[in-house]
């Protein structure tokens, strides 16, 4: 009975230092990251073969992943002091410092390198960029220092459609790069927007975001200028032929919607409007990318 009772427990904890391990990756982050890069591979004209789009997406999914354990491990101090990130396994002592480093190190240049050798050197060198700029520029650059952390951050985030095109055509074009766009000027927004909801929790950490820094009503203005020039772009693969009326109309509609929500939270003193814009906002991206496919692949 008792080695039976061992045994089990062992077990117990095996399996929580393997969740604990997969929550070091962001796995949400990870999906949002994963789906847009799917998308950017199967909007390229060209041709890929199954196995090697799989290896591909595996590679943007796993270099998410260590960017996202790396952030952790930089960040595990900030993340001890604010409610929404003080039970993630740094904080909690369930993972050590050193395990969380040396893990998403070996995650990130392992990836590279399968993407390099599997795939191609370019697909490769754009997931390199993105690991790079999220840990380096975002993580350990900007994010402590100024307000435009998550609009210059988030460049990183915006790569995987350049990616996941790269790995089919090995050279880029203008449509993967209007994605790219779509993506950065989301970004902004979508974080804002949760930051909104989450103020005294950046206060008390001291992250200088946009509401911290500048101010409520500040950063709801900013977030309508973001969401009014997302419209405008969203729209731009319609006027140069890459997308077609069915694209064009979910685009429009989308973002009339996303503007009208953000005009309400700027009139709202309710943060929890905030918190519901942020949910839209992902709501928002991934119809949109889904429109791109449905307009590609299934409206004659």
């Amino acid at each position: 009975m008792m080695k039976m009772t061992t045994l089990a427990y062992s077990t117990f904890e095996s399996r929580g230092a393997s969740e604990d391990y997969w929550q070091l990756l962001k796995p949400r982050v990870m999906s949002l990251v994963v789906f847009t890069g799917i998308v950017g591979l199967l909007l390229a004209p060209g041709s890929i073969h199954p196995v090697i789009a799989i290896a591909a997406i595996l590679c943007i999914a796993v270099g998410s992943g260590a960017a996202g354990a790396i952030n952790m491990w930089y960040e595990r101090d900030l993340d001890a002091l604010m409610k929404r990130t003080k039970d993630r396994p740094l904080p909690q002592g369930r993972i050590q410092p050193g395990e969380a480093l040396g893990f998403g190190i070996t995650l990130a240049m392992g990836t590279v390198l399968v993407m390099y050798t599997l795939v191609n050197f370019l697909a490769a060198f754009y997931l390199a960029l993105a690991i790079l700029f999220y840990v380096f520029v975002y993580t350990i650059w900007l994010k402590r220092r100024t307000s435009q952390n998550i609009v210059i951050g988030g460049a990183a985030g915006a790569l995987p459609p350049v990616i996941g095109w790269a790995a089919v055509m090995n050279e880029t074009s203008l449509l993967p790069w209007i994605l790219f766009g779509i993506i950065f000027l989301w970004t902004p927004p979508h974080f804002w927007a949760l930051a909104l909801y989450r103020h005294d929790d950046y206060r008390i950490a001291n992250i200088p975001m946009l509401p911290v820094v500048a101010g409520i009503k500040v950063t709801k203005n900013q977030m309508l200028i973001y969401i009014f020039a997302l419209l405008q772009l969203s729209l731009l693969p319609v006027y140069l032929g890459d997308m077609g009326f069915f694209y064009g109309g979910a685009a429009l509609s989308l973002g009339v919607l996303f503007f009208i929500l953000g005009a309400q939270v700027r009139w709202s003193r309710d943060p929890k409007d905030g918190l519901r814009l942020f949910y839209y906002s992902i709501f928002y991206l991934f119809l949109l990318f889904i429109a791109m496919l449905v307009d590609r692949f299934c409206v004659l």
